[in-house]
C-alpha cells in the first residue's frame, strides 16, 4: 500500500482498542520539532540554534540507531525546558503551537484508519513519547479516547523538572499499553497497534493486529517477514523531508535545553 489510499482496518473481533504512535505514524515528520519550531517562531529561541543543534543529531539518526544516552539527553532538555513553567501557560502554547504547525501534517491516509477504528466503535489511543499535554491536545482535536505520553512532574500547576516515571519510549510503551488494557477488560488479541519505527517492535507485538506506518527500514523488513500489514503514505519526494525532522527530534531538544540554561545563566 502506498501513498494515501488507506483500506480500512480488519471488523473487531471482541472486545478491543487500537493505539496509534504520532511521530511519522499519525504526524508528519517530529512533534517536538515542529512545537520547537513554533517556539522558535515566538522568539523562544532562535532558529540558528534550532539548526546548528539539530545537524549533528540529524546524521546520527540516520545513520545510526537510538542509543539509551540520546534518550536520556532528549529527556533531560525536555525537562530543562519546563522546569519553573506554569502548567497551564504551556498547555495554551501547545494549543496554539498545534493549530499554526501541527493539523495539517496529520496523515491522511493514517486519519483515515483512526477513523475506520472509531466508525466500528473501538477506544483510539494515542501511544507516544511526546509529552502528554501535546498528546492530550492532538487527542481532543481528532475527538479520540486517549492519550498515552511521557509526564512530567507539577507541583501546585508548576513544572519541576522532574518525570513521572520514565520517558514512554520503546518497551515503556508496551507496559503501559498491557496495564491500560487490563484496566479496561481488552483482549489484547483482538486489539491494533500502529507505528512507524522497529524501537515500538514490543508494542507492536503485543497486540494481535499489528501494522507498519511509514516504516524504518527493519520494522518494514520485520512486517514483511511476519506479514504484518504495512501502510506507506510517503511519495518519494517527500519521504526525506518528513524524515529529516524526525531525525532532529533528539537534537531539537538539546537545543532547547541549551537556550534555557543560556537564558537563565543570562538572568
Amino acid at each position: 500500500m502506498s501513498h494515501d489510499a488507506a483500506p480500512p482496518p480488519p471488523p473487531p473481533n471482541g472486545p478491543g482498542a487500537a493505539f496509534f504512535d504520532v511521530d511519522n505514524t499519525l504526524m508528519r515528520g517530529a512533534s517536538i520539532y515542529h512545537f520547537a519550531r513554533g517556539l522558535a517562531s515566538r522568539d523562544l529561541f532562535t532558529t540558528r540554534d534550532l539548526v546548528r543543534f539539530a545537524w549533528g543529531q540529524t546524521v546520527f539518526r540516520v545513520t545510526g540507531s537510538e542509543q539509551p544516552e540520546h534518550i536520556n539527553a532528549a529527556r533531560e532538555a525536555a525537562l530543562a525546558f519546563v522546569a519553573g513553567h506554569d502548567v497551564n501557560d504551556l498547555v495554551t502554547l501547545c494549543e496554539e503551537i498545534y493549530d499554526d504547525t501541527m493539523a495539517d501534517r496529520i496523515w491522511e491516509g493514517t486519519r483515515a484508519l483512526v477513523q475506520a477504528h472509531l466508525d466500528a466503535g473501538r477506544p483510539v489511543w494515542l501511544v507516544t513519547a511526546t509529552p502528554v499535554e501535546l498528546a492530550q491536545i492532538i487527542r481532543r482535536r481528532l475527538g479520540l479516547t486517549g492519550a498515552l505520553g511521557t509526564e512530567a512532574e507539577s507541583v501546585d500547576g508548576v513544572y519541576t523538572g522532574r518525570l513521572n516515571g520514565d520517558l514512554l519510549h520503546g518497551p515503556a510503551k508496551a507496559v503501559a499499553v498491557r496495564d491500560l488494557a487490563r484496566s479496561q477488560g481488552w483482549d489484547l488479541a483482538s486489539c491494533s497497534a500502529y507505528s512507524d519505527s522497529s524501537n515500538d517492535l514490543p508494542l507492536l507485538s503485543l497486540v494481535g493486529r499489528p501494522h507498519a506506518v511509514n516504516p524504518d527500514a527493519d520494522l518494514r523488513r520485520y512486517a514483511r517477514t511476519h506479514g504484518w500489514p504495512v501502510h506507506d503514505f510517503r511519495r518519494h519526494r517527500t519521504a526525506l523531508r518528513v524524515a529529516v525532522p524526525a531525525a532532529m527530534a533528539g537534537a531539537v531538544a538539546g537545543a532547547v535545553a541549551l537556550r534555557a540554561v543560556r537564558q537563565h545563566r543570562a538572568g
